[in-house]
C-alpha cells in the first residue's frame, strides 16, 4: 500500500528532517541546519516540503522573492528523496509555492544549476515548457568566485511566464 505524499509550507519542526533530507540528497550542498529552520519559518512562504504521513520529508523546494523584483522567485534547492522519484514530487511543489497568493505577481523564476547537473537543467527545461516560457542562461557564479573548489553556477532565468498554464 503506497502512502500519501502530502504538500505544504513548512514549519519550524521540519528543519531538522529537511537537514537530513538534503544530506541523503547528492550532489546538493548541505548548509547549516540553521539554514533549513530560516527557511521552514522565516521563508516559509516561498518554500514547500513534501511529507509522507509520518511526517518524514521526502521532497523540498526552498526559495524567496528576489530583494527588489517581486516578480522573480529565485529557486535556492530542489531535493526529492530516492523513494518519491519518478512521481513529479518537484513539479507538484513548484507549483505549489507558485499557487500561493504570496507569490501572485511571480512571472519569473530564477536558479543555479552546477554544469554536471543533469537532472535539474531536464528539471528546469521541462518545466518552462511546461509554461510556455523562455530559458535565458548565464554564467552567475564561475569557479573563482569560490574558495573551495566548487563548480560554477548558470544561472537560468525562466519567464515570463503565465501561471494559468500549469
Amino acid at each position: 500500500m503506497e502512502t500519501e505524499i502530502k504538500l505544504r509550507e513548512p514549519v519550524k519542526s521540519d528543519g531538522k528532517n529537511i537537514f537530513n533530507l538534503i544530506k541523503r540528497c547528492k550532489p546538493l550542498d548541505v548548509n547549516s541546519e540553521y539554514l533549513y529552520l530560516l527557511q521552514s519559518t522565516y521563508f516559509k512562504d516561498t518554500c514547500s516540503v513534501a511529507t509522507l504521513d509520518n511526517d518524514d520529508a521526502i521532497g523540498f523546494i526552498s526559495g524567496y522573492l528576489a530583494p527588489n523584483e517581486k516578480n522573480v522567485l529565485f529557486i535556492w534547492q530542489v531535493a526529492v528523496d530516492e523513494r518519491a522519484r519518478g512521481k513529479s514530487v518537484a513539479k507538484r511543489l513548484l507549483q505549489e509555492i507558485l499557487n500561493r497568493d504570496f507569490c501572485k505577481d511571480v512571472e519569473y523564476i530564477h536558479t543555479t544549476i552546477s554544469p554536471d547537473n543533469e537532472s535539474s537543467k531536464r528539471f528546469f527545461e521541462k518545466f518552462a515548457k511546461n509554461l510556455d516560457a523562455n530559458i535565458e542562461t548565464s554564467v552567475l557564479f564561475d569557479n573563482e568566485d569560490f574558495s573551495e573548489g566548487h563548480e560554477k553556477e548558470v544561472l537560468f532565468k525562466i519567464g515570463p511566464f503565465n501561471k494559468g498554464k500549469k
